[in-house]
């Protein structure tokens, strides 16, 4: 009996589509899974941007410009500080946020530390009432009589008067404050050569202030301002010579992180 032939088996030529197959599947769950991924990275350090930007603008540590890093999309991030500062279990929590000095709790705890300080350092001074340091909503302020630092009718500051200011200048230089230099003087008329009235008096006292803090005391020019207001500024009456002596001074006023943005020109577009 003759054996019955084996046909050969034909060849599958689309066995290639199985590995294939495979292939794409595992593909595809990569890009799920590295778009999940991305997306809350995203997400994490949007919130993270949010906490920082939030804690820089509710302490003012920074001036606001108004341009937001987009480190988010539209949902991505909680819609106010209380979200991200407010809850117990967030670890920026705004209890424990630190000031502009360094230090928590009320920025305006190192303002009277500053106080107490120069008022121990300058006690003889403040017993003479050569000078005189007060604390208001705009800050701190250390009013420099004429009699102890300037003489009469001058812009120019007594050399015995200056080892003074490098010792109020070394205490105010480390503060992250701005400082803003005042002239005054009393009502009487001044018109000599070099000032024409009390303007020109009081102004040349604050510039001239505010240049021995740059050049002598290493205080950085963007911290400082200078003023001069002439007779207008009274802080007592100029009835009695008591008065007008009280009057002809010098201010120098360490601007609160308030008062700083609201003195503060708005920027210019960039």
């Amino acid at each position: 009996m003759a054996r019955k032939r084996k046909h050969p088996e034909h060849v599958n030529h689309e066995r290639w589509l199985v590995s294939y197959a495979d292939f794409i599947t595992l593909l595809f769950a990569f890009f799920v899974v590295m778009f999940a991924a991305s997306n809350s990275d995203q997400k994490k350090a949007g919130q993270i941007a949010q906490a920082v930007q939030t804690a820089f603008h509710d302490l003012a540590v920074f001036t606001p410009s108004g341009k937001v890093v987009p480190l988010y999309d539209q949902g991505g991030l909680p819609s106010n500080s209380q979200n991200v500062l407010g809850n117990a279990h967030s670890a920026f929590d705004k209890a424990q946020l630190v000031t502009p000095a360094g230090k928590p709790g009320d920025p305006g705890k190192l303002i009277r530390e500053v106080k107490n300080q120069l008022e121990l350092m300058l006690k003889d001074e403040l017993a003479k009432n050569t000078i005189r340091i007060t604390e208001d909503a705009r800050g701190l302020t250390v009013s420099l009589a004429e009699a102890g630092f300037f003489g009469a009718g001058s812009a120019t500051m007594n050399p015995g008067a200056l080892a003074i200011v490098e010792r109020i200048a070394a205490t105010l230089r480390p503060l992250p404050y701005n400082l803003r230099i005042e002239g005054h003087t009393d009502n009487t008329p001044i018109h000599t050569a070099q000032f024409p009235s009390n303007w020109e008096l009081s102004t040349s006292r604050a510039t001239y202030l505010l240049q021995y803090m740059i050049s002598t005391a290493n205080i950085s020019p963007e911290r400082l301002s200078a003023v001069g207001y002439g007779e207008y500024r009274p802080v007592v009456s100029n009835e009695t010579a008591e008065g007008r002596a009280a009057n002809r001074r010098v201010d120098v006023v360490v601007l609160s992180s308030v008062a700083q943005q609201q003195l503060e020109p708005p920027q210019a577009a960039k």
